[in-house]
């Protein structure tokens, strides 16, 4: 999943003699865990995202305390809850669709935020895209075809084609929280909305879970155990960490460490998880990552 609870970044910065790529390669790893732990919980999208957001509730509390001592700047409602919708759409969808088509190709196609955000500001807002966005995209929609299987070539998981499709379908939900979030976030505010945005996207795992009868308000140990970690490692931990990297690493180092996450998350479906892509999706997950580099590199032009 995941940039989004980078906004936790009110930490104080660690000492200058740690190296700032190493803090990066650490989140990105934790982040890349997030999967990990989602799967091997073996529980459905909507219970892993409602007990992630019910753990992340009070370590943002803490900071949205300490947030509102330093200042009194305004502070938006609708917008956050309105991109936490969003958010928790994402976290539904992609928790179903790592159990269909595999930690790390869910993983992958869930990055293709990074594309799909440029078009949700041109419908809504009138942003024209980049020149980049529109060549790239062709291209990615063939790297997502081989991904997911959709073109009847050999993949892994139960049901790839499905997971693909529900991977896509968190990754728009994940480019309508960003999009939210940017136009909701002020200055002196950051744990505020996301704190917001988070208690919302809890609120749409339940409206998700309950009626469809996948939402697991008690599922013992050690599945609680694992979305604890989720939680704490690949959630808070993870983008604490990020985020606390980030503003001292050049804009094309900091961009190429976050591509690390959905690599990551290959290597550890493969090595920890003993996932099996087949080579037509890993020429897809290549083409994918290659098309977010791209796009990334304009937008950091």
């Amino acid at each position: 999943m995941t940039t989004t609870e980078a906004r936790l970044a009110t930490v104080t910065p660690p000492p200058a003699k740690v190296n700032p790529a190493l803090l990066a390669l650490a989140g990105s790893l934790c982040i890349a865990l997030s999967s990990v732990f989602i799967k091997v919980s073996e529980t459905s999208g909507s219970t892993s995202a409602f007990w992630r957001c019910l753990f992340s509730l009070p370590v943002l509390a803490v900071l949205v305390w300490r947030e509102r001592r330093r200042g009194t700047s305004r502070r938006r409602v609708l917008l956050p809850l309105l991109a936490g919708v969003g958010l928790g759409v994402d976290f539904v969808l992609w928790g179903d669709a790592i159990a269909l088509v595999g930690a790390g190709i869910a993983t992958v196609l869930l990055s293709v935020q990074v594309v799909i955000v440029p078009a949700v500001a041109y419908l809504v807002f009138r942003e024209r895209p980049s020149n980049r966005f529109v060549f790239a995209a062709p291209v990615l929609l063939g790297g997502i075809v081989l991904a997911g299987g959709l073109a009847g070539t050999p993949a892994f998981g139960p049901d790839p084609v499905l997971g693909a499709v529900l991977a896509l379908g968190a990754g728009v939900g994940f480019a309508a929280y960003l999009v939210l979030m940017r136009h909701s976030t002020g200055p002196g505010a950051r744990d505020h909305t996301l704190f917001l945005a988070t208690v919302s996207a809890g609120v749409v795992a339940v409206a998700i879970g309950v009626p469809a009868d996948r939402l697991d308000l008690s599922p013992g140990w050690p599945a609680l155990g694992w979305l604890v970690a989720l939680a704490l490692i690949g959630q808070i931990a993870g983008w604490l960490l990020i985020s606390t990297a980030l503003p001292r690493l050049s804009s094309a180092t900091g961009a190429t460490m976050m591509l690390l996450q959905p690599v990551g998350a290959i290597l550890m479906g493969v090595g920890l998880l003993h996932e099996r892509p087949s080579v037509p999706q890993l020429a897809g997950c290549l083409v994918v990552l290659a098309v977010v580099a791209f796009v990334s590199a304009g937008g950091r032009r």
